[in-house]
């Protein structure tokens, strides 16, 4: 599981740093790549990967600003010819309106996919559980922004305890069908007559990971609620440390406001990202120097960095 930073710029693009864009790649867990934010030059970006456009299976918008969504219709036309034979639909949440943005700029460009979108909108009163699968759960919450912008806390459900095989062995379990019967918690019973247990050879489950992907927002509860025990808080940090006040007037919050909402959530790191072209490569550093005061496993991104989770 990792996150590659498509854009990491706040507002409008940069030499350094493109506008906002960011993929959760699942590709050892469920073989698909989801997109959070699809900012106007995103599939530019992605052709400086490894990502693979089929393999994105999931849209989740933040909210309707230009610089968050401008790089759909791009994207989704140049998926129909990147997808090689195998055409898969995809799923687009986000906020009332992202259903109308993509329809009409389709329409008015005379864009055709050879696949189905499937929209998934919702509003201040649809809000809280939006997905679940067998395998993730993704809740959504409204944060604090110029306009009606969310949040998203993606879960990895727990994870199955592993089979010690090596135990096994030693145990005198010849490898085979009896196996799989211990992986599936049934005990058996060996020729010698000696009963195995299959509680005492499988580990206790492990907890799934649990990842908060923030748009732009001021310092906000609602963020602190998203957050909570997450492995890894992506926080938008568009201005710096004693900019508190500009911050707000613009709907927007500082690296020291992110770090507050990672202590506070108890997260366990920080990712600061939607970074303000007015700080330059120098100013990098400061940036995470200061956040650190407060919370210290804290790390500023910019494009095309892969972190894993």
């Amino acid at each position: 599981m990792d996150i590659q930073f498509l854009g990491t710029g706040a507002g409008q693009p940069s030499k350094a740093r493109n506008v906002s864009s960011l993929a959760l790649k699942l590709l050892d867990e469920i073989n698909e790549v989801w997109l959070f934010d699809c900012g106007e030059g995103t599939q530019n970006r992605i052709l400086e990967t490894t990502i693979r456009p089929r393999k994105v299976s999931k849209i989740f918008i933040t909210h309707l600003h230009g610089d968050h969504i401008f790089g759909l219709p791009g994207f989704l036309s140049s998926r129909a010819f990147q997808a090689n034979k195998e055409q898969t639909d995809l799923e687009i949440y986000g906020p009332r309106g992202i259903k109308s943005f993509v329809l009409t700029s389709l329409r008015v460009s005379g864009s055709r996919l050879p696949y189905k979108i499937h929209f998934h909108e919702f509003n201040q009163d649809s809000l809280g559980k939006i997905l679940e699968t067998d395998k993730f759960t993704v809740y959504a919450e409204e944060l604090d922004h110029t306009i009606f912008c969310v949040g998203y806390r993606v879960m990895q459900k727990d994870l199955e305890g592993t089979l010690d095989a090596e135990k096994l062995k030693a145990a005198g379990v010849p490898f085979g069908p009896l196996f799989g019967k211990i992986k599936n918690g049934q005990d058996v019973i060996l020729e010698d007559g000696t009963e195995i247990k299959a509680a005492d050879y499988i580990s206790a489950p492990r907890p799934g990971k649990i990842i908060t992907i923030l748009g732009d927002t001021r310092k906000t509860n609602a963020s602190v609620r998203l957050a909570v025990n997450a492995d890894v808080l992506v926080h938008e940090s568009t201005y710096g440390k004693g900019d508190e006040k500009i911050a707000r007037n613009h709907g927007h919050s500082t690296n020291m406001q992110a770090a507050q909402v990672a202590t506070e959530a108890g997260a366990k790191r920080l990712l600061l990202n939607h970074i303000s072209a007015r700080f330059l490569s120098k100013d990098i550093s400061q940036l995470k120097k200061d956040a650190a005061t407060v919370f210290e496993n804290v790390h500023v991104v910019k494009d095309l960095e892969e972190v894993e989770i």
